[in-house]
């Protein structure tokens, strides 16, 4: 893993390679497997865009199946875009970095871990500074000094996306962890091979379904598909591979 090994607590940002592969779910199952470890958990999430009419939130998921100590959403803008370009559509003033710096600095003064939910991928506009110019996921790790995880799809394709990723945070200096997302009930072997090839950077895989799951049973699996890093019980991906298998 690209980083310190030990357990990661403060500001822990959480990124992907694209949008839909499971952000969200990881940072629901960091979540319960911190406080497992007796540790207290808030989670923010700077900005949810496109939200449909009756759908839970990505904090009201977090909610339901984790029940962190806080939780909240910083921004919330209607249309499904990125989080500057729906701002600017529906004429709401964009998210400033430092409102974003500032609220999660205070959660962590009050809690052990604090998840940050980002939006999209890594370089996706934010919203703007104070000088007028973009920021990105990857500008709040910096000024948080936070290390990242990066949630990525499993199967066939995902190779290029992990390391473009890897490699922008890796020039920013960010510690960083890599987390297959969707990981099928009968892997095939882009599965597999992925899994070998990502192996030193890895620091868990969420089942495919996972979101869907009972929050108890949600609760008693999580710890079960995280590394120590994230507050886990995975330590063996010989033997998780041979469970699955």
């Amino acid at each position: 893993m690209r980083g310190v090994s030990d357990a990661w607590t403060g500001p822990v940002l959480v990124t992907g390679t694209d949008s839909g592969v499971g952000k969200t779910i990881l940072v629901a199952a960091v979540a319960v497997a911190a406080q497992s470890a007796g540790l207290r958990v808030s989670v923010v999430k700077p900005a949810q865009t496109g939200l449909p009419d009756g759908a839970l939130s990505d904090v009201d998921r977090v909610r339901a199946l984790a029940a962190p100590a806080a939780a909240r959403t910083i921004a919330t803008y209607p249309e499904p875009l990125s989080p500057l370009a729906a701002a600017r559509v529906a004429q709401q003033e964009p998210l400033e970095l430092y409102t974003v710096v500032d609220a999660v600095r205070e959660q962590a003064d009050q809690h052990d871990v604090v998840l940050v939910d980002g939006d999209g991928g890594l370089l996706v506009p934010m919203g703007l500074r104070p000088s007028g110019e973009p920021w990105t996921v990857a500008d709040l790790a910096v000024s948080l000094g936070a290390p990242a995880v990066v949630v990525a799809r499993a199967g066939f394709g995902t190779l290029n996306h992990i390391a473009l990723t890897l490699e922008a945070l890796s020039r920013r200096a960010v510690p960083a962890g890599v987390v297959l997302g969707a990981w099928p009930a009968e892997p095939e072997l882009a599965h597999w091979s992925n899994l070998t090839d990502l192996v030193d950077d890895l620091v868990g895989v969420l089942p495919d379904g996972a979101g869907a799951m009972e929050p108890g049973v949600f609760g008693r699996s999580a710890p079960g598909w995280l590394t120590p890093t994230l507050h886990g019980v995975l330590d063996d991906w010989r033997a998780w591979a041979e469970n699955i298998d």
